[in-house]
């Protein structure tokens, strides 16, 4: 068995483990992946005619220079920058929809009082199925006290029928195995000799 040969046959790397053609697939698809979110995001700010931070570089010239820590500080920068234009249209908005918020306000008042009583009545039908269960609890344990106890069913003139067998079930009356370290006076030589010299 040793003069065999071991290992005749090659391991080849399977898809997914790290070729260097793999490791350029997904590098290509994750800077297509940019280009074409790069796109979108550029086209719903035209869209929306807000500021369009990303638009002035060109494709891929000032992205691949940049670190990572830098990349992201910029698109954090250009996110918060976002957020200040839609706050600032959203003020304006504000203006006019303050009689509309006397309105809602009523609603949501209205709304909460129904709430409320639909949480008080749902507490009440709790507490009311909590007092039927332990009504029944308790009519069922008295029941099971009444008829428990077979000495006070004497009347019922039901057959009672003990169990006899194996009460003493953890006796065993087989004396244990000992080890005497005499052979003449060890047990298998005394049911030995019984046996065969009497």
């Amino acid at each position: 068995n040793r003069d065999l040969a071991a290992h005749t046959k090659l391991k080849f790397r399977q898809p997914g483990q790290g070729i260097s053609d793999e490791i350029g697939d997904r590098e290509r698809l994750k800077d297509e992946l940019r280009k074409a979110e790069r796109e979108h995001f550029e086209q719903v700010s035209k869209e929306k005619g807000e500021y369009v931070p990303r638009s002035a570089l060109k494709e891929g010239e000032e992205d691949e220079d940049m670190e990572p820590a830098l990349k992201r500080r910029r698109l954090m920068e250009e996110a918060t920058k976002a957020a200040w234009l839609d706050k600032d249209d959203s003020d304006d908005d504000d203006e006019e929809s303050d009689s509309d918020e006397d309105d809602d306000g009523d609603d949501t008042a209205e709304l909460l009082r129904e709430l409320a009583k639909i949480k008080q009545e749902r507490a009440e039908e709790k507490e009311q199925q909590e007092r039927e269960k332990q009504a029944e609890e308790d009519a069922k344990r008295a029941q099971d006290i009444l008829t428990g106890n077979p000495l006070l069913n004497l009347g019922d003139g039901a057959k009672m029928n003990f169990n006899v067998k194996n009460q003493a079930r953890g006796v065993d009356e087989r004396p244990k195995k000992r080890f005497v370290n005499d052979t003449l006076r060890s047990d298998f030589h005394k049911r030995f000799l019984g046996k065969f010299i009497k």
